[in-house]
């Protein structure tokens, strides 16, 4: 005979979540038109609920409340944190369960970044050398005509500029040749011939606080917003620039092949 199986009560105001639960509320979204992109980022989200909840899987008031809290203790960008909550307050709009939803504010997204201009850029490297501020000039060059991030700072050795390439992100960059010889000579005067370039005066390479306080100290001089002046949007200048010269290209060459087969069309046309 078997044995009959005890359910524990749910507690009263709870939702339990389960597997089940969470994909028939992905399927619901797949039939309402949502991308398959959207749905594996929901799907990663609930599974991260899912693990992070007590051990009965109850979601309870207070719930995402404070798995939002810790999400963020635990050194997750507000980005990462926002698509989590989202994805689970989607879920229990879903279900009915809107009293259950995160009652505090969606996180802002410190990762965003506010869009310094080209022609802020050239204020920023005129004061520098108005100033006599060498290696905030160099810095500045670096993140914004190379894209660099602060981390891949190091690896611009006395070595690489000399070999006019360094490897970032696992690919080769390479150096401007102004830049290079601007390098080269900063590195001569500093009396670094190996190692990296950028270092304090003990020959450590410089920290990340180092290397902001020397770009941001040109805000003033150069008349360009504080949150400005760092190199993450130096870095996003960068990239931005580069896009929108291969957009213009892809224009041009668009426009010559589409020129040539117009060339092409009157001297073999069918009719004419």
């Amino acid at each position: 005979m078997d044995t009959p199986q005890i359910t524990a009560p749910l507690p009263e105001g709870a939702l339990k979540l389960t597997p089940a639960l969470a994909e028939g509320f992905l399927c619901g979204l797949g039939r309402r038109g949502r991308a398959g992109d959207t749905l594996e980022l929901y799907r990663r989200s609930l599974r991260r609920l899912y693990a992070d909840l007590p051990a009965d899987k109850c979601i309870r008031r207070g719930t995402l409340d404070q798995w939002q809290a810790d999400m963020r203790a635990q050194g997750l960008a507000p980005r990462t944190v926002n698509l989590h909550i989202a994805a689970a307050n989607s879920l229990l709009e879903a279900c009915g369960r809107r009293e259950l939803k995160a009652s505090r504010p969606v996180l802002p997204d410190d990762t965003a970044q506010p869009e310094l201009t080209r022609a802020e850029y050239l204020r920023l490297l005129s004061a520098a050398r108005q100033l006599r501020r060498q290696r905030a000039y160099l810095l500045v060059k670096v993140f914004g005509s190379m894209g660099l991030s602060v981390q891949e700072l190091p690896q611009l050795t006395a070595q690489a500029v000399r070999q006019g390439v360094i490897v970032a992100g696992g690919q080769p960059v390479r150096l401007p040749p102004f830049l290079q010889a601007e390098l080269l000579g900063y590195a001569a005067q500093s009396g670094v011939y190996g190692g990296p370039v950028f270092v304090t005066a003990a020959r450590a390479p410089l920290s990340r606080r180092l290397v902001a306080a020397a770009v941001h100290g040109l805000s003033g001089p150069a008349q360009v917003a504080q949150e400005k002046c760092n190199p993450r949007c130096l870095k996003k200048l960068c990239q931005a620039t580069r896009d929108q010269v291969y957009g213009d290209l892809a224009l041009l060459l668009e426009q010559a092949y589409g020129r040539l087969l117009e060339a092409e069309q009157r001297t073999v046309a069918w009719e004419g």
